[in-house]
């Protein structure tokens, strides 16, 4: 782990998000807010405001209220129910 201040961090940054996406783990640490990893974002990664999130809650909750939902099939797989939902999405 390198511990690096916010200065430090401006004067190089690119250096220390290559670092970061090579896997090393990064911390700036400042003297009044505290610290903080730098972590890259992945595709399994959400970037949504919390707004947004409770909207798709929101939103799916009202869409299984009125029944539209999917069903899984007694004889029917958790892999080929996933399948089934995704090919009925198209």
């Amino acid at each position: 782990m390198i511990i690096i201040s916010t200065r430090e961090f401006r004067a190089n940054q690119g250096k220390y998000l290559r670092m970061v996406k090579e896997g090393q783990d990064v911390v700036l640490k400042t003297r009044s807010e505290g610290s903080f990893k730098i972590t890259p974002v992945s595709e399994d990664d959400s970037l949504m405001t919390e707004e947004q999130f409770y909207a798709m809650v929101n939103s799916a909750i009202e869409e299984a209220n009125r029944g539209e939902v999917y069903e899984m099939r007694e004889d029917e797989s958790p892999e080929d129910f996933f399948n089934r939902v995704a090919e009925d999405e198209l």
